[in-house]
């Protein structure tokens, strides 16, 4: 049972190196394994997956083919079984990428009679559909604040509307004082739709607050997962009930609100201060438009090393990492092919070296490992998403989630960011184990880029299983724990550009080594820890999925 020392004085523990932490006691065949972790190995995955001749690891494509076969070439030499469908490696994720057609049409009409057409592209952009291939609008609008219902964070933007049948107007946003992660469940697109559907609107027009900005260009498509019946199976975009999602500039925005007796700056202002200024608005709209669509087939590959407990080896902990990255895109300094060696050669280098160490252990942990190369990710978590929601196990028999993407080694590791930790008990493992290797454990600098939600780790948090994404901490050689600044200028020159390679980027291998380390050891932890992980009494994301198992 934790005190309230330790209680009252998290923020401190967060803070300090191992503080109210107990140090994991590490057998000693684990920690010479631990010990044997080559930065040359790591380095060498890297240079693989990252080469030109798989040409940026788009899914789909013969050079996200030839890293599946690497990685299934790696498990099979480190004696990592199949885990994957009819006793192979491999999940098949089916990849939808849909596109908006031109002959799209939108008109409204105010409750007074008048009619104006909107322009598409200028006035308002519709996201492509991936489960209607044609969709026919009529239905009234509603403005619904930033589009939240969360009585236990006490603001409410359905309370005291109607939006059945209607399509909810909303903005991108949170009242202040949401804490970040919540902000960041709030906002997501995924969110936002299910809010609606619950609450029995038809559509989702996201209004822009900038008035100098336009609205996004869909042209080269959204992508979303179907299952094997053909549905939607899993989407970033897309929810059954919602025949349209799109966005609309700030004009028409407001256009709108001004037929409700208000305007853009009064209901900013309201709803960032906590008081909804939902109402209904006084026009209808109807139009239609059509999507086209590109199906293809990527994987998933998922290995497992089985647990030595009788009862609890079919139990599992994944460690998680995307193998996809984007391709060939548009030419930086004469170069068009984005070989994302960061991002996520690195992790996928990391997963495998974690495999390595469990190869070289008589006696595994108590508890079986799924190592995991997702899909799509840089498609919208899309791979992680059908693996959680759709696993090759026992979906109740996940009890955590390692996820590695992009750990931006690029310095001395001194110090981490537990992403998604401090929710569950994941949290005393990820303590232990920086407490061993000696690393200070840290808030996360940059709460404001939403990186909960944007890597793998968050599909398993929907489907109800604790998840963390272990980042880089703010700690420098030199003290002046600055390194967020470092980073920051790392990803000005390299991040999603052809310029994240081997050669010619930076690189730390022995902080990549002891980055496996920790990652390893957190999972070991979690494998050998008698008691399933669990969700913090009362927390947010407990409350809203931990049933969902």
């Amino acid at each position: 049972m934790k005190s309230k020392l330790i209680a009252a004085g998290l923020c401190l523990a967060l803070a300090t190196p191992g503080a109210f932490a107990q140090k994991a006691n590490v057998p000693k065949p684990v920690a010479k394994s631990m010990s044997k972790v080559k930065p040359a190995d790591i380095k060498a995955h890297i240079a693989y997956l990252a080469d030109d001749k798989l040409l940026g690891r788009q899914p789909g494509t013969p050079g996200y083919q030839m890293a599946v076969d690497y990685v299934t070439d790696q498990f099979k030499e480190l004696g990592v079984t199949p885990a994957g469908e009819n006793n192979t490696y491999l999940q098949t994720v089916r990849l939808r990428t849909a596109t908006t057609n031109p002959d799209v049409s939108l008109q409204l009409k105010s409750d007074m009679g008048d009619a104006v057409q909107l322009i598409s592209g200028q006035d308002f952009t519709f996201y492509p559909n991936p489960g209607q291939a044609q969709v026919a609008l009529n239905a009234p609008l509603v403005f619904a604040g930033y589009g939240i219902s969360a009585p236990d964070m006490n603001y409410d933007d359905y309370a005291n509307i109607d939006a059945k049948g209607k399509i909810v107007v909303v903005l991108r946003g949170t009242p202040e004082g949401f804490p970040a992660t919540v902000a960041s469940y709030s906002t997501d697109t995924q969110t936002l739709l299910k809010t609606a559907a619950e609450h029995g609107a038809v559509g989702v027009m996201i209004g822009s607050t900038n008035p100098r900005g336009g609205v996004p260009n869909f042209s080269r498509g959204v992508s979303s997962v179907m299952g094997a019946d053909g549905k939607v199976a899993t989407s970033r975009s897309y929810h059954e009930a919602i025949d349209v999602l799109g966005m609309i500039s700030y004009n028409t925005l407001q256009k709108l609100l001004a037929g409700a007796g208000t305007d853009v700056q009064q209901v900013v202002a309201s709803i960032s201060a906590g008081k909804p200024a939902s109402a209904p608005l006084p026009f209808n709209v109807t139009g239609s438009y059509g999507s086209t669509y590109k199906d293809f087939e990527s994987y998933n590959v998922v290995g497992k090393i089985e647990g030595s407990d009788p009862k609890l080896k079919n139990e599992y902990v994944v460690h998680s990492a995307h193998l996809d990255h984007v391709g060939i895109g548009r030419p930086i300094d004469g170069d068009s092919i984005y070989n994302g060696a960061h991002d996520n050669a690195s992790g996928v280098a990391s997963l495998l070296e974690i495999a390595n160490v469990y190869s070289r252990l008589d006696k595994k942990p108590k508890r079986s490992v799924l190592i995991v190369m997702v899909t799509a990710e840089e498609m919208g978590l899309l791979g992680s998403a059908y693996f959680a929601k759709h696993p090759t196990v026992p979906a109740a028999q996940i009890v955590a989630d390692v996820n590695t993407d992009m750990p931006t080694l690029i310095a001395p590791l001194l110090a981490v960011v537990p992403l998604g930790a401090a929710h569950s008990s994941l949290e005393d493992e990820v303590k232990q184990a920086s407490k061993y290797l000696g690393l200070d454990v840290e808030q996360d600098p940059e709460p404001d880029q939403n990186r909960f939600v944007r890597s793998d780790q968050y599909s398993f948090v929907t489907q109800g299983v604790p998840a963390l994404h272990i980042k880089y901490g703010n700690k420098t050689a030199d003290g002046k724990n600055n390194l967020d600044e470092q980073v920051k200028v790392w990803r000005e020159k390299y991040y999603h550009k052809p310029q994240d390679g081997l050669e010619n980027g930076i690189f730390d291998f022995e902080a990549a080594k002891k980055y496996v380390q920790l990652n390893f050891l957190i999972g070991y932890l979690i494998a050998q820890d008698a008691e399933r992980p669990n969700w913090n009494e009362g927390d947010f994301f407990g409350t809203r999925f931990g049933k969902v198992q």
